[in-house]
This record gives structure tokens, sequence and C-alpha cells, in this order.
């Protein structure tokens, strides 16, 4: 048997890449009792919003008042995804604890994602880098369609190394392997994540699965067998993502945990907490979780 790690840490991204992705547009007052929700069970790390341009995204545009309507408790960090210069400048003053910036590693849905190469991208991040360092902010990079690619298809392992690389000679302290479209599987997803890891420690390696096919939980596995301890979930399995058709939501928090605590690993998470802050924020935008986790849990408390 492979020893899996002890302990786990999820990155809830639900408040800015679940509700991101959601065609309702959730007000700031429950954008921010979603995030205390999530801190009541236990989270200490949530990515909360986005300083993108309200042209593009607009459910974002109350950025600025969300980090300032959440309560920042101690030992919680609070991360804001950034495209660019400018809304760093942006998310600088709401005193962010980490920034996300983004790259695929995939030509044709960097074109398509953000209307640049690669390289272009990698570029343009460079100094947000340097600006979030020289405040002393940590900077983690998503690495999208590291599996596959709604336009191109398969993406190899040497595709993922080449941008892995890149991100890592601009200074990115952490990168997240991002499965973007959930067309992963367990083999596949271990040789993207090998890739990462003979550039970035353990430590600072993480993963992000889309269940679109099933495989998340699977995929998660699969990373727990080579030692990776930090995954990105979704409360209530919000989202999906505007530029693949078809990929549905994040994994579910509730669900991941579910799985983690079966194995024996802690994660310091309160599952039912978290079930209550998924049920609260489904029934904001009107319709039941996705995680199925948080539907048996809901279900059995009606009895």
């Amino acid at each position: 048997m492979t020893t899996l790690p002890a302990r786990v840490t999820l990155v809830d991204v639900g408040p800015r890449d679940g509700l991101q992705n959601e065609k309702e547009t959730v007000s700031t007052a429950d954008k921010a009792k979603l995030v205390s929700l999530l801190q009541d069970a236990g989270l200490k790390e949530i990515e909360v919003t986005s300083f993108v341009s309200p042209k593009w995204v607009p459910q974002m545009a109350d950025n600025t008042a969300v980090m300032a309507a959440i309560e920042r408790r101690p030992g919680v960090r609070h991360s804001v995804l950034v495209p660019n210069m400018k809304g760093l400048e942006g998310a600088l003053p709401t005193r962010p604890d980490e920034i996300v910036v983004f790259a695929a590693a995939s030509e044709a849905f960097s074109q398509k994602n953000i209307n640049c190469s690669i390289a272009e991208s990698i570029e343009r991040f460079a100094p947000v880098v340097a600006s979030a360092h020289e405040a002393g902010i940590k900077v983690r990079g998503a690495l999208s369609c590291a599996v596959g690619c709604p336009y191109q298809g398969e993406v190899t392992p040497d595709e993922v190394e080449r941008v892995v690389r890149l991100m890592r000679d601009i200074g990115v302290d952490h990168l997240g392997v991002a499965d973007t479209i959930g067309v992963g599987t367990p083999r596949k997803v271990q040789a993207a994540m090998e890739r990462a890891l003979k550039h970035y420690p353990l430590v600072e390696v993480s993963g992000h699965f889309h269940d679109t096919y099933g495989q998340a939980l699977t995929n998660i596995y699969a990373c727990l067998e080579l030692g990776i301890h930090t995954f990105d979930a979704s409360v209530a399995g919000l989202g999906g993502c505007p530029y693949a058709k078809g990929a549905t939501g994040n994994v579910a928090t509730e669900d991941v945990v579910f799985l983690l605590s079966g194995l024996g690993i802690d994660t310091g998470i309160d599952l039912d907490k978290l079930v209550d802050a998924g049920a609260f924020i489904s029934g904001v935008l009107g319709r039941p979780p996705v995680s199925r986790v948080g539907k048996a849990i809901l279900a059995k408390r009606k009895g």
C-alpha cells in the first residue's frame, strides 16, 4: 500500500471560481456570508474574488466591496485572482494574503481564453509576480488544461512542463495543476503532476479537478499516491468554465472531505458545517447542491 499524506489542505475556490461562472449574480452580503460559513467549517484557504474587468466577468464587479465585507480570521489565507497589473493595482489596497495568476498548458486555450500566446501571458505576469513579492504577497500559479483542452484535445506532459518552467522562471511560488475540463484519468494526471514536481517542491504543488466525466475524486486519490496534499475544491460543486463548453463544476468540497475522512486523512474541516455552507449558497442560487455528499447529508437530516 502507498503511504498517503496524513493531512490535506483544501482551498475552497467556490466564492471566486464557483460564483464567477454562475449565471446568477450573488449579492456582496451573500458572498461575504459564504466566506464566513466556510471559515466556520474550518477552511483555512479561501479564494474570495477576482480583480478582472467587470465587462468580462460582471459577477466579480463587487470585488473591493467583498474584500471589505469579509471577516479576516487569524490563520485563514484569503486569495484573489488577478489577470494583469491593473488587476493587481486594484487588489493591493484590499490586502489579499495571496494572489493567483494563470496560464494554460494549451496554446489554443490561451488564445481563446485570454487572447494571447502562452509566452505572452507569462510575460504579462512577470511584473505582476515581482510587484506582489515587493508587497510581501505570495503568488500561486494556476496551470489550466494540464491534461486536455476543448480546442486542441490531448495535452502532453512536455507541454505541461514547458509552462511549469516558465512559471518558475518568473518567480511563481506555488503551482496548481488544473484539469479544467475534467477529462483527466489517474495515469494522465500523475504524468502531469510528476512534471510539476520536477521544478517545485511537494509542498508547493496542488491539484484542481473538474468532475465532467466523474473522475475528479479518482484523480485526487492518484495525486495523494504521489504525496500531493493540497487541492482546490468548490463548496456545493459551484462553477464551471465559461471557455470550455460542457465542462461541469469543480469537484465539491463536501465530496473531497468525505473521501479524505474515509481514508483517515485530517483536513481540519467540519463536514456538517461545510454542508450548511453549501446549502446556504445553493439556496441563494435557487437549486440543490451539486455535491452528492451534501445532498445525502441534507436528505438524512430530513429523515
